[in-house]
Protein backbone atom coordinates (compact mmCIF):
# COMPACT_ATOMS: atom_id res chain seq x y z
CA UNK A 1 0.00 0.00 0.00
CA UNK A 2 2.71 2.51 0.80
CA UNK A 3 4.57 1.33 -2.35
CA UNK A 4 1.50 2.53 -4.30
CA UNK A 5 1.04 5.34 -2.31
CA UNK A 6 4.42 6.68 -3.50
CA UNK A 7 4.15 5.92 -6.92
CA UNK A 8 0.72 7.71 -6.83
CA UNK A 9 2.83 10.99 -5.29
CA UNK A 10 5.36 10.65 -7.62
CA UNK A 11 2.79 10.68 -10.84
CA UNK A 12 1.18 13.67 -9.10
CA UNK A 13 4.52 15.62 -9.06
CA UNK A 14 4.95 15.63 -12.48
CA UNK A 15 4.23 18.93 -14.01
CA UNK A 16 4.26 19.25 -17.81
CA UNK A 17 3.86 23.13 -19.03
CA UNK A 18 1.17 23.89 -20.99
CA UNK A 19 3.53 25.56 -23.68
CA UNK A 20 7.34 25.76 -24.13
CA UNK A 21 9.09 28.84 -25.22
CA UNK A 22 11.35 28.22 -28.12
CA UNK A 23 14.21 31.32 -28.06
CA UNK A 24 15.72 31.05 -31.44
CA UNK A 25 18.16 33.77 -32.65
CA UNK A 26 17.63 36.54 -30.01
CA UNK A 27 19.38 39.77 -29.66
CA UNK A 28 20.68 39.77 -32.83
CA UNK A 29 19.67 43.02 -34.98
CA UNK A 30 17.54 41.71 -38.67
CA UNK A 31 17.55 38.24 -37.72
CA UNK A 32 14.41 37.51 -39.66
CA UNK A 33 16.61 37.81 -43.03
CA UNK A 34 18.04 34.41 -41.63
CA UNK A 35 15.25 32.84 -41.37
CA UNK A 36 14.00 34.30 -45.09
CA UNK A 37 17.47 32.93 -45.57
CA UNK A 38 16.70 29.40 -44.43
CA UNK A 39 13.26 29.13 -46.36
CA UNK A 40 15.07 29.80 -50.03
CA UNK A 41 17.23 26.66 -48.41
CA UNK A 42 13.45 25.26 -47.94
CA UNK A 43 12.35 26.15 -51.45
CA UNK A 44 15.07 24.82 -53.72
CA UNK A 45 15.41 21.72 -50.70
CA UNK A 46 11.36 20.45 -51.92
CA UNK A 47 11.43 21.51 -55.36
CA UNK A 48 14.72 19.55 -55.60
CA UNK A 49 13.90 16.00 -53.60
CA UNK A 50 10.38 16.13 -54.83
CA UNK A 51 12.37 16.00 -58.80
CA UNK A 52 14.31 13.08 -57.63
CA UNK A 53 11.44 11.13 -56.14
CA UNK A 54 9.62 11.59 -59.69
CA UNK A 55 12.34 10.85 -61.57
CA UNK A 56 13.10 7.80 -59.83
CA UNK A 57 9.18 7.12 -59.18
CA UNK A 58 8.16 7.14 -63.19
CA UNK A 59 11.54 5.81 -64.84
CA UNK A 60 11.77 2.32 -64.67
CA UNK A 61 15.79 2.09 -65.29
CA UNK A 62 16.00 3.91 -61.96
CA UNK A 63 13.81 0.51 -60.20
CA UNK A 64 17.07 -0.61 -58.85
CA UNK A 65 18.54 -1.36 -55.57
CA UNK A 66 20.59 2.14 -55.48
CA UNK A 67 18.07 3.94 -56.31
CA UNK A 68 15.31 2.55 -53.74
CA UNK A 69 17.89 3.97 -51.29
CA UNK A 70 18.45 6.76 -53.26
CA UNK A 71 14.45 7.75 -53.06
CA UNK A 72 14.67 6.97 -49.25
CA UNK A 73 17.03 9.70 -48.69
CA UNK A 74 15.19 12.33 -50.57
CA UNK A 75 12.38 11.21 -48.74
CA UNK A 76 14.44 12.01 -45.59
CA UNK A 77 15.78 15.26 -46.71
CA UNK A 78 11.55 16.76 -47.23
CA UNK A 79 10.32 15.04 -44.10
CA UNK A 80 12.98 16.52 -42.00
CA UNK A 81 13.08 19.88 -44.17
CA UNK A 82 9.34 19.83 -43.08
CA UNK A 83 9.48 19.34 -40.02
CA UNK A 84 12.23 22.38 -39.12
CA UNK A 85 11.41 25.10 -41.44
CA UNK A 86 8.05 26.03 -41.67
CA UNK A 87 7.76 25.90 -37.75
CA UNK A 88 10.45 28.36 -37.44
CA UNK A 89 9.00 30.48 -39.64
CA UNK A 90 6.17 30.38 -38.04
CA UNK A 91 7.12 30.65 -34.82
CA UNK A 92 9.94 33.35 -35.56
CA UNK A 93 8.67 35.56 -38.84
CA UNK A 94 5.21 35.95 -36.91
CA UNK A 95 6.09 36.05 -33.49
CA UNK A 96 4.89 32.60 -32.41
CA UNK A 97 7.53 31.37 -30.12
CA UNK A 98 5.17 29.30 -27.70
CA UNK A 99 4.28 25.51 -28.54
CA UNK A 100 2.35 23.50 -26.84
CA UNK A 101 3.30 20.39 -24.77
CA UNK A 102 2.65 17.76 -27.45
CA UNK A 103 3.20 19.72 -30.27
CA UNK A 104 6.54 20.06 -29.38
CA UNK A 105 6.84 16.39 -28.56
CA UNK A 106 5.57 15.79 -32.32
CA UNK A 107 8.24 18.16 -33.50
CA UNK A 108 10.84 16.51 -31.93
CA UNK A 109 10.02 12.83 -32.88
CA UNK A 110 9.51 14.10 -36.54
CA UNK A 111 12.39 15.82 -36.96
CA UNK A 112 14.85 12.94 -34.99
CA UNK A 113 12.70 10.29 -37.32
CA UNK A 114 13.71 11.38 -40.42
CA UNK A 115 16.90 12.92 -39.35
CA UNK A 116 18.19 9.16 -38.27
CA UNK A 117 16.88 7.85 -41.44
CA UNK A 118 19.20 9.99 -43.44
CA UNK A 119 21.89 8.45 -41.26
CA UNK A 120 21.12 4.94 -41.84
CA UNK A 121 20.42 5.29 -45.51
CA UNK A 122 23.89 6.36 -46.09
CA UNK A 123 24.82 3.62 -44.41
CA UNK A 124 22.66 1.46 -46.72
CA UNK A 125 24.19 3.12 -49.69
CA UNK A 126 27.64 2.28 -48.39
CA UNK A 127 26.91 -1.61 -48.29
CA UNK A 128 25.27 -1.25 -51.63
CA UNK A 129 28.82 0.41 -53.04
CA UNK A 130 30.81 -2.10 -51.17
CA UNK A 131 29.00 -4.73 -52.42
CA UNK A 132 29.04 -4.02 -56.01
CA UNK A 133 32.77 -3.71 -55.86
CA UNK A 134 33.97 -6.00 -53.47
CA UNK A 135 31.49 -8.79 -54.54
CA UNK A 136 30.47 -7.77 -57.85
CA UNK A 137 29.65 -11.14 -58.93
CA UNK A 138 27.11 -11.51 -56.07
CA UNK A 139 26.24 -8.33 -55.81
CA UNK A 140 22.51 -9.29 -57.50
CA UNK A 141 22.44 -12.47 -55.20
CA UNK A 142 23.09 -10.11 -52.32
CA UNK A 143 21.47 -7.28 -53.28
CA UNK A 144 18.21 -6.68 -55.02
CA UNK A 145 14.94 -4.84 -55.40
CA UNK A 146 13.01 -6.95 -52.90
CA UNK A 147 16.46 -7.31 -50.08
CA UNK A 148 16.34 -3.39 -50.13
CA UNK A 149 12.97 -2.87 -49.92
CA UNK A 150 13.03 -5.30 -46.80
CA UNK A 151 15.91 -3.53 -45.46
CA UNK A 152 14.36 0.03 -45.50
CA UNK A 153 11.13 -1.39 -43.69
CA UNK A 154 13.54 -3.04 -40.94
CA UNK A 155 15.30 0.59 -41.10
CA UNK A 156 12.34 2.52 -40.43
CA UNK A 157 10.27 0.25 -37.82
CA UNK A 158 13.32 0.33 -36.01
CA UNK A 159 13.92 4.24 -36.11
CA UNK A 160 10.56 4.95 -35.68
CA UNK A 161 11.22 2.75 -32.04
CA UNK A 162 13.48 4.38 -31.16
CA UNK A 163 12.63 7.56 -31.73
CA UNK A 164 9.32 7.07 -30.07
CA UNK A 165 11.09 5.76 -27.25
CA UNK A 166 13.36 8.94 -26.81
CA UNK A 167 10.70 11.10 -27.31
CA UNK A 168 8.07 9.35 -25.20
CA UNK A 169 10.68 9.22 -22.07
CA UNK A 170 10.47 13.15 -22.01
CA UNK A 171 6.81 12.57 -20.44
CA UNK A 172 8.12 11.13 -17.26
CA UNK A 173 10.05 14.55 -16.62
CA UNK A 174 8.79 17.56 -14.38
CA UNK A 175 8.94 20.76 -15.92
CA UNK A 176 8.19 23.05 -13.11
CA UNK A 177 11.39 26.23 -12.98
CA UNK A 178 12.01 27.27 -17.05
CA UNK A 179 10.17 26.40 -20.28
CA UNK A 180 12.25 28.60 -22.23
CA UNK A 181 13.98 25.70 -24.76
CA UNK A 182 17.45 27.50 -26.02
CA UNK A 183 17.05 26.24 -29.64
CA UNK A 184 15.11 26.99 -32.85
CA UNK A 185 12.84 23.66 -32.55
CA UNK A 186 11.96 21.14 -30.06
CA UNK A 187 15.15 19.64 -29.64
CA UNK A 188 15.83 16.79 -27.18
CA UNK A 189 18.97 17.81 -25.10
CA UNK A 190 17.92 21.56 -24.58
CA UNK A 191 14.22 20.05 -23.80
CA UNK A 192 14.81 17.38 -21.05
CA UNK A 193 17.89 19.70 -19.15
CA UNK A 194 14.72 21.99 -18.14
CA UNK A 195 13.46 19.56 -15.86
CA UNK A 196 13.71 19.81 -12.46
CA UNK A 197 13.77 16.14 -11.61
CA UNK A 198 15.84 12.73 -12.37
CA UNK A 199 16.72 12.90 -16.11
CA UNK A 200 19.82 10.26 -15.66
CA UNK A 201 17.85 7.77 -17.80
CA UNK A 202 17.27 10.41 -20.71
CA UNK A 203 21.07 11.77 -20.67
CA UNK A 204 21.80 7.77 -21.04
CA UNK A 205 19.20 7.62 -24.32
CA UNK A 206 20.62 10.63 -26.18
CA UNK A 207 23.68 9.41 -25.59
CA UNK A 208 22.67 6.27 -27.43
CA UNK A 209 21.03 7.94 -30.23
CA UNK A 210 24.07 9.93 -30.98
CA UNK A 211 26.09 6.88 -31.00
CA UNK A 212 23.59 4.91 -32.72
CA UNK A 213 22.97 7.35 -35.54
CA UNK A 214 26.16 9.41 -35.81
CA UNK A 215 29.27 7.25 -34.57
CA UNK A 216 28.19 4.09 -35.52
CA UNK A 217 27.01 4.67 -39.28
CA UNK A 218 30.58 6.79 -39.66
CA UNK A 219 32.34 3.82 -38.48
CA UNK A 220 30.77 1.22 -40.46
CA UNK A 221 31.24 3.45 -43.50
CA UNK A 222 35.21 4.32 -42.81
CA UNK A 223 35.01 0.33 -42.69
CA UNK A 224 33.01 -0.11 -46.16
CA UNK A 225 35.50 2.26 -47.70
CA UNK A 226 38.38 0.37 -46.61
CA UNK A 227 37.50 -2.78 -48.12
CA UNK A 228 36.50 -0.65 -51.34
CA UNK A 229 40.12 1.11 -51.30
CA UNK A 230 41.21 -2.83 -50.85
CA UNK A 231 39.37 -4.26 -53.48
CA UNK A 232 40.47 -1.20 -55.71
CA UNK A 233 44.04 -2.00 -55.62
CA UNK A 234 43.37 -5.68 -56.80
CA UNK A 235 42.00 -3.84 -60.19
CA UNK A 236 45.37 -3.81 -62.07
CA UNK A 237 44.95 -0.97 -64.61
CA UNK A 238 44.21 2.58 -63.73
CA UNK A 239 41.04 3.31 -66.07
CA UNK A 240 39.64 0.17 -64.06
CA UNK A 241 40.14 1.75 -60.72
CA UNK A 242 39.25 5.11 -61.58
CA UNK A 243 35.78 3.67 -63.01
CA UNK A 244 34.89 1.87 -59.76
CA UNK A 245 35.81 4.55 -57.81
CA UNK A 246 33.58 6.86 -59.83
CA UNK A 247 30.59 4.91 -58.86
CA UNK A 248 31.26 5.63 -55.60
CA UNK A 249 31.57 9.91 -55.73
CA UNK A 250 28.19 10.56 -55.34
CA UNK A 251 27.83 9.07 -52.38
CA UNK A 252 31.26 9.97 -50.46
CA UNK A 253 29.66 13.33 -51.13
CA UNK A 254 26.56 12.71 -49.60
CA UNK A 255 28.22 11.32 -46.61
CA UNK A 256 30.64 14.36 -45.82
CA UNK A 257 27.90 17.04 -46.72
CA UNK A 258 25.56 14.67 -43.95
CA UNK A 259 28.36 14.25 -41.33
CA UNK A 260 30.47 16.98 -41.61
CA UNK A 261 28.68 20.42 -40.81
CA UNK A 262 27.37 17.97 -37.66
CA UNK A 263 30.57 16.54 -36.74
CA UNK A 264 31.57 19.88 -36.86
CA UNK A 265 28.92 21.48 -34.47
CA UNK A 266 29.39 18.71 -31.94
CA UNK A 267 33.03 19.53 -31.94
CA UNK A 268 33.03 23.11 -31.86
CA UNK A 269 30.33 22.75 -28.82
CA UNK A 270 32.97 20.43 -26.90
CA UNK A 271 36.08 22.63 -27.55
CA UNK A 272 34.81 26.24 -27.34
CA UNK A 273 31.81 27.70 -25.06
CA UNK A 274 29.31 28.69 -27.77
CA UNK A 275 26.75 31.45 -27.51
CA UNK A 276 22.73 30.33 -28.14
CA UNK A 277 22.83 32.12 -30.99
CA UNK A 278 25.98 30.51 -32.08
CA UNK A 279 24.83 27.35 -31.72
CA UNK A 280 21.20 28.28 -33.17
CA UNK A 281 23.34 28.61 -36.58
CA UNK A 282 25.74 26.13 -36.38
CA UNK A 283 22.74 23.02 -36.31
CA UNK A 284 20.53 25.23 -38.21
CA UNK A 285 22.44 25.13 -41.54
CA UNK A 286 23.72 21.73 -40.49
CA UNK A 287 20.32 20.38 -40.74
CA UNK A 288 19.53 22.46 -43.73
CA UNK A 289 21.76 22.38 -46.28
CA UNK A 290 22.36 19.06 -46.71
CA UNK A 291 19.11 18.39 -47.46
CA UNK A 292 19.54 20.85 -50.10
CA UNK A 293 22.33 19.72 -51.42
CA UNK A 294 21.85 16.06 -51.62
CA UNK A 295 19.10 16.72 -54.92
CA UNK A 296 21.75 18.59 -56.85
CA UNK A 297 24.99 16.09 -56.12
CA UNK A 298 22.93 13.31 -57.29
CA UNK A 299 21.35 15.66 -60.43
CA UNK A 300 25.20 16.20 -61.59
CA UNK A 301 27.47 13.55 -60.34
CA UNK A 302 25.04 10.66 -61.46
CA UNK A 303 24.60 9.84 -65.39
CA UNK A 304 21.73 7.88 -65.23
CA UNK A 305 19.58 10.54 -63.65
CA UNK A 306 22.05 13.41 -65.57
CA UNK A 307 21.03 11.55 -68.99
CA UNK A 308 16.66 10.83 -68.30
CA UNK A 309 16.72 14.83 -67.25
CA UNK A 310 18.93 15.77 -70.64
CA UNK A 311 16.37 13.51 -72.79
CA UNK A 312 13.40 15.59 -70.94
CA UNK A 313 15.33 18.41 -72.00
CA UNK A 314 16.12 17.76 -75.52
CA UNK A 315 12.04 16.09 -76.13
CA UNK A 316 10.84 19.52 -75.03
CA UNK A 317 12.97 21.76 -77.11
CA UNK A 318 12.84 19.90 -80.44
CA UNK A 319 8.76 21.14 -80.55
CA UNK A 320 9.86 24.41 -80.28
CA UNK A 321 12.50 24.45 -82.62
CA UNK A 322 10.18 23.27 -85.13
CA UNK A 323 7.95 25.21 -84.49
CA UNK A 324 10.44 28.03 -85.18
CA UNK A 325 11.72 26.92 -88.26
CA UNK A 326 8.05 26.24 -89.63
Amino acid sequence: MSSLNASFSQNVSIVHPKYFFIVGLSGIPYSSYYYIFLFMIYFITVIGNSIVLLIIAFERSLHSPKYIGVFNLALADIGETNALIPNMMNNFLFDSQYISFNACLANMFFVFLFSSMQSVTLVVLAYDRFIAICLPLRYHALVNNTSMVLVFSAVWAFNFSIVALMVSLITRLSFCESNVIQSYFCDHGPVFRLACNDNSINKIIAFLVSALYLVAPLIIIFLSYMGIFLALIKITTWQGRLKALKTCFSHLFLVGIYFLPICCSYIAALLVSLTPNARVISTSLAYAVPPMLNPIIYVLKTAEIKDIIQKVLKNKSAPIRDNIFK
